[in-house]
């Protein structure tokens, strides 16, 4: 891998600056406030039409008056988190400090990174310009952009805290239509739809205003809070039992991140199995059923039955008719840019687990996801104050994130080369034992799943996992 050199950091602010204001976070928004990367692979080509792409400085400049006109109306992207000074939450400070963007070169090669750009590859990581700011979490820029130019491939680095993963993939349209428009020289974002930025809906002294009898036990109705709760308790007052440290890492350097490539055929095989001809469940709830299958026969090979309860954790947003933006009263418009995403979750023995069918999981998986309604979402809220608006990452979960309906490898930031990115690749999260659920590059139908596991269980979860 060739050394990596920075040549340009700037900031960038929106293309007309934005009265500076407090933007208050719900406690979804500040359940993780950590930064996510995301890495854009270009094929190279050194024949552009249109504009002359051999000058690394017009690619440049182009992406950034792209993303100025995009901050005109995703203007909380160049603020700055801050804390409330009556109560230490974090809020967004909307005060056009600026994204940053950087421009870096190397002599690497793709061939330098792997056959497979999809997977995740540790030498990524060292083509990641991570700034440096005091600790103070004022100081950390929400967007850093890099642009990485290499031979035979470029490189979009882009880096956004959770605050505003779940708009993410707007906000990069947009940026990516912008700059699409600009390199043909035509003007346009007027006609993208304008996200809607304030919380009000969610913040709890809404909520407080209609007092509901039903709701003076939030863990009582918030089945995953309630869930996570009870873990911890039952963690906390066990002796002995299996290790929870054996089957999920809690940190990325107690695991390997690696991605199972699912084809459609397989995918419409395992489907097939357990539904014959009369197919009734997504391809998220047969995947998530035969993940959290398979982590507990993989369990049961290695060590005997744990004493408590495997969880499964799904988050509401993964079907769109669970979506929350339309099960709260009165609805969330869909071009709402914070966190309207809860956690449903399912509580089962390992034992019932392991002998349930894949119909009846998956039957449990449909339940949970449409328990998600008005009442549970502000339950949920309510829960998250009193918790501090954290969830703890336990071991013992199986989480499922779905960025399948996220497609990041179709957005093309340079469609005058006519090629869409080879691969975006997403690296260590800030979770590693999150199974993500991604489109495969390679086909609409298939999934690439990507997680964190403990490197002496990799070979019987594999073995298991493949097996559809």
């Amino acid at each position: 891998m060739g050394s990596v050199y920075v040549t340009k950091r700037v900031n960038v602010c929106p293309k007309i600056m934005q009265p500076p204001k407090i933007l208050k976070l719900s406690n979804l928004d500040r359940q993780c406030p950590t930064l996510m990367y995301l890495v854009f692979f270009y094929k190279f080509n050194p024949i552009y039409g249109g504009i002359n792409y051999g000058n690394d400085s017009s690619i440049f400049s182009n992406l950034k008056d792209a993303l100025e006109e995009t901050l005109l109306l995703w203007y909380p992207a160049a603020g700055r988190l801050s804390r409330n000074p009556s109560d230490g939450r974090l809020d967004l400070w909307c005060n056009n400090q600026g994204a940053v963007m950087v421009e870096a070169v190397t002599q690497a090669r793709v061939s330098d990174l792997g056959d497979d750009l999809s997977r995740y590859n540790e030498l990524f990581e060292s083509l990641v310009y991570k700034p440096v700011f005091s600790g103070d979490i004022s100081d950390m820029p929400l967007l850093v952009a890099q642009m990485f130019l290499a031979c035979y491939v470029v490189l979009q680095i882009l880096i956004l805290t959770k605050i505003l993963v779940k708009a993410n993939f707007n906000f990069l349209s947009a940026w990516a239509s912008k700059a699409g428009l600009k390199q043909q020289g035509t003007k346009g974002l007027d006609q993208w739809h304008k996200p809607v930025h304030s919380r009000e809906r969610l913040l709890i002294p809404n909520s407080q205003k209609t007092p509901n009898k039903s709701m003076k036990n939030p863990l009582a109705r918030a089945s995953a809070i309630q869930h996570l709760y009870q873990l911890i308790t039952q963690a906390a007052a066990s002796d002995g039992g299996m290790n929870p440290q054996v089957f999920v890492p809690c940190t990325q350097q107690d695991c390997v991140l690696h991605t199972f490539h699912l084809s459609g055929l397989m995918i419409d095989n395992l489907k097939r199995r357990i539904y014959g001809l009369n197919n009734s469940c997504s391809s998220f709830e047969v995947l998530a059923a035969h993940l959290w299958k398979v982590s507990i026969l993989q369990r049961l090979t290695w060590y005997p039955p744990p004493p408590s309860p495997s969880f499964l954790s799904i988050f509401g947003k993964l079907v769109k008719k669970v979506d929350t933006r339309t099960r709260l009263v009165p609805q969330l418009p869909q071009s709402f840019s914070g966190n309207a995403y809860v956690l449903a979750s399912i509580a089962v023995s390992a034992g019932e687990l392991e002998a349930a069918s894949y119909e009846a999981i998956i039957n449990k998986i449909k339940a949970a996801k449409n328990s998600v309604d008005n009442e549970y979402v502000s339950s949920y809220l309510e829960a998250l104050e009193g918790s501090g608006g954290a969830l703890p990452p336990l071991r013992e979960l199986t989480m499922v994130s779905d960025w399948t309906r996220t497609p990041y490898h179709k957005l093309n930031f340079m469609p005058h080369s006519q090629l869409a990115p080879v691969s975006a690749c997403p690296l260590a999260p800030p979770l590693p034992q999150v199974a993500y659920f991604m489109q495969s590059p390679k086909e609409d139908k298939g999934i690439d799943v990507r997680i964190g596991l403990s490197p002496h269980i990799l070979t019987p979860f594999s073995h298991y996992f493949l097996q559809l």
